[in-house]
């Protein structure tokens, strides 16, 4: 009996969203025709932007649909990056970021010239506000971007200080919603309180599998307020910034399940941190040695982020997985790429202990009998790592 406890990489699809994936892909018609077979089409792709603003707490207008979270931050990054003022040239980043984010901001550093201002975290991977305004304060600042959830740690970060802070300093903020969207109230137009036109929070990026739409499918909020400059030239769909035939049945997928994420949020972050919490404490019962890494106090109700000294967290997974368990040692996006955590090590923390790192992450599926498969078997498959002296760092 397995158990699937890697949702942070991706989470199943919704049966609710694959029926609307299903009839709207059935529906004949480009939406930028005018005939009415197009405009049937037309309808059913602006509802759907309605629901997805509505899920957001935004403007339908603001919806700009993409492929997922790294086109979305892909054309945030890069696009208000290429419309920024005279004289500004760096980037202000958080250290920790995922890699959608770390890799676009080092091809602009490596193509654009892009000066980067980087912003410490601390040992639990929060960002501290006070850090970040003193990095704003470069007069220099193109852009901003931080993460408004950790995708390994799961950290909660202060969304909104954050952005006041960018408001105040006069500069475009992006924010990655990916990891936090489904269980963090995202509140676009909140999260902006009156801030001036072309600063605070201007851009936020949300991905469909996270919360249960088919892969594919994202979306970017772009206030009104900034024009940035587009990946894609072609049509014009979009606001122009996103050129191409509109994706219908993805986008209707989307929208039901960011609705019924939206819905459910309350109710499963309750769920889920029971069922993390007593699979904490038995976890720490039964492997003394453990250390859960993360802001005990304001983290995602799904993600336990563990440290195992001594073992190679690749090992440990290879060993869970003979078992039919689910998890991870980070991101997905550098799956089969043997690297230690970049997010435990911006915690401060060696080399070492940043390869000795598992991130178990439960979601809409998981139960308690996942948790007691786990607990079955994580315990086991650490001594024997252990005992046999397989340990992180090493080299063959």
């Amino acid at each position: 009996m397995g158990a699937y406890l890697d949702h942070a990489a991706t989470t199943p699809l919704r049966p609710e969203a694959r029926e609307a994936w299903l009839a709207a892909g059935s529906l004949v018609g480009n939406a930028s025709s005018v005939h009415g077979a197009g405009q049937g089409a037309r309808r059913a792709l602006e509802d759907a932007r309605e629901r997805i603003a509505a899920a957001l707490g935004c403007e339908p207008i603001e919806v700009v649909l993409t492929s997922g979270g790294t086109e979305a931050v892909n054309l945030a990054l890069k696009g208000l990056w290429w419309s920024r003022p005279a004289g500004r040239d760096a980037i202000a980043m958080p250290d920790g970021e995922h890699h959608a984010t770390l890799d676009a901001v080092e091809w602009l550093r490596r193509a654009e010239g892009a000066r980067v201002r980087p912003i410490a975290l601390d040992e639990r991977s929060r960002i501290a506000p006070a850090a970040f305004c003193a990095a704003l304060a470069d007069p220099r600042i193109a852009v901003a971007t931080a993460l408004v959830a950790n995708n390994e740690t799961g950290t909660v970060h202060d969304a909104p200080a954050l952005a006041a802070a960018a408001a105040r300093a006069g500069v475009p903020l992006h924010l990655d919603a990916v990891a936090a969207v489904g269980h963090v109230a995202v509140g676009f137009r909140r999260w902006r309180d009156d801030a001036p036109d072309g600063a605070g929070l201007v851009a936020l990026s949300v991905s469909g599998h996270k919360v249960g739409a088919p892969v594919g499918t994202g979306a970017l909020v772009v206030s009104r307020t900034v024009a940035p400059q587009a990946l894609l030239h072609g049509g014009g769909q979009q606001r122009g910034l996103r050129s191409g035939t509109q994706d219908v049945a993805g986008a209707a997928a989307l929208a039901t399940a960011l609705d019924l994420a939206d819905r459910e949020r309350e109710r499963e972050a309750s769920r889920l941190t029971a069922i993390r919490d007593r699979l904490i404490e038995r976890l720490r019962a039964a492997v003394p040695e453990m250390e859960v890494l993360g802001d005990p106090e304001r983290t995602l109700p799904g993600t336990v982020h563990l440290h195992l000294p001594g073992a190679a967290g690749e090992s440990m997974l290879f060993l869970l997985d003979q078992h039919g368990i689910s998890v991870s040692t980070g991101s997905a996006c550098q799956a089969g790429v043997s690297e230690p955590s970049h997010v435990v090590l911006a915690m401060g923390r060696s080399e070492a202990e940043a390869r000795q790192v598992l991130r178990i992450s439960l979601g809409r599926t998981t139960t308690d009998a996942d948790a007691d498969v786990l607990v079955a078997a994580l315990p086991e498959a650490y001594r024997r790592l252990t005992a046999s002296g397989v340990r992180s760092g090493a080299r063959s």
